[in-house]
């Protein structure tokens, strides 16, 4: 009985990530329980066309506490938040395993390419290919793996490389290659 007590008074503190159950959904914001004294809500806006579409009330979603209690009284959460927090979680992660990542290249920049890998990325114009690319236009609106070669959450900044992955597959066809070559083979 006490550690269902306990449960109850459960510590939410602003800026963190808690999962919660939509208990209503109005014409401007759904209504979000996430065990506090008092339920939250999350504007409208802050979920996609499809989302909306599958929603309903006893769904549990993923919500950041922005504020314990806004001029009404009421909790004030993020879905858009929350879902960016994980996408920099995710990003970390595949940076860390040393993964691929799929990414939508974006516009022509000063020095480079603007990608879309969840998050805005940058890609270098030395790291979009092993030779010097002329018709950078186009290259956009494609979509290419690439590897994280850089991130810092706090700035925002994330750097990624087309070359490093050409590379790797230069060098493995090259291994093959040589590996399979006999003396007087043309």
């Amino acid at each position: 009985m006490e550690s269902l007590y306990e449960e109850t008074f459960r510590n939410f503190e602003e800026g963190t990530i808690v999962e919660g159950r939509i208990v209503a959904i109005g014409k401007d914001k759904v209504v979000v329980d996430i065990g506090y004294k008092s339920e939250g809500l999350i504007p409208l806006e802050q979920f996609s066309q499809e989302e909306l579409s599958h929603l309903k009330v006893g769904d549990r979603v993923q919500v950041y506490i922005e504020d314990t209690e806004d001029s009404e009284g009421n909790l004030v959460l993020s879905k858009e938040k929350a879902d960016k927090m994980k996408i920099w979680e995710d990003l970390e992660k595949i940076f860390k395993e040393e993964k691929n990542v799929e990414g939508k290249i974006l516009s022509k920049i000063k020095g480079g390419m603007m990608v879309d890998i969840g998050v805005k990325a940058f890609l270098p114009g030395s790291q979009i290919d092993l030779h010097p690319v002329r018709d950078l236009d186009g290259l956009i609106g494609k979509v290419f793996p690439m590897k994280i070669i850089k991130i810092n959450h706090r700035r925002g900044n994330v750097v990624v490389s087309r070359r490093v992955l050409l590379e790797e597959t230069r060098d493995r066809n090259r291994q093959t290659t040589m590996a399979n070559l006999k003396e007087g083979q043309l």
